[in-house]
């Protein structure tokens, strides 16, 4: 039986490092129930960062459909509460309530673990001010906004691909690492241009949108 986790999520409000936050996520029963609402209590300026990373995890769930259904609108969300210079994320109740099984992260934190010690030589608090400048936090936002749809769409072999790039912006979100999200909007920006302009694949589905609006 599942139960609900209602623990405070790890951090101290202002940066948490990855690895923190998988192996507090990780300890303890596998199958408890992580909340999103709880995950991101007590958490400020890295909050962004948390739910994101949450969101990403299905990218890399190998069954088709479940990336898109999942994480394509949520990226959108957490994108568009970016785009709009929201101070902390919004989440209706229904999915606050919900959110990953604690083997979820057990699994994943295996997984990268290589990555993981890597990332810490290199990723560290620096250039806040790409984080946290209006602008710049708009322009963050905008580009999840569009991985986002891209990634709501069924375009073959992608998930990975998207699931890895979006990485990028949990790492420099989480970290407060103002040149890793540097990384992350010229990553972004060419996925974006490659996968959605150039392919006709994020211009079709954005014109469907308008005629739907009328």
């Amino acid at each position: 039986m599942t139960k609900p986790d209602s623990g405070p999520a790890p951090g101290n409000g202002d940066h948490v490092s990855t690895r923190a936050v998988l192996d507090e996520f990780a300890a303890g029963d596998p199958d408890d129930h992580l909340r999103l609402g709880d995950l991101l209590s007590g958490l400020r300026q890295t909050a962004f960062g948390m739910l994101l990373f949450v969101a990403v995890l299905p990218a890399f769930i190998p069954i088709p459909g479940v990336a898109g259904a999942i994480s394509g609108p949520l990226v959108v969300l957490i994108g568009a509460q970016l785009l709009f210079c929201l101070r902390k994320p919004w989440l209706p109740g229904f999915l606050a309530r919900r959110g990953p099984y604690r083997r979820s992260m057990v699994r994943f934190r295996d997984r990268m673990a290589r990555w993981l010690g890597w990332l810490e030589k290199v990723v560290r608090p620096r250039m806040e001010g790409v984080l946290d400048h209006p602008v710049a936090s708009a322009f963050t936002g905008l580009l999840l906004v569009l991985l986002g749809l891209l990634l709501a769409l069924p375009i073959p072999f992608t998930n990975y691909v998207f699931g890895v790039l979006l990485l990028l912006f949990v790492f420099a979100l989480l970290e407060r690492d103002g040149a890793l999200m540097l990384v992350a909007w010229l990553a972004g920006a060419i996925a974006v241009v490659v996968f959605g302009f150039v392919s006709g694949n994020l211009v079709q589905m954005l014109v469907h949108m308008v005629d739907g609006w009328f």
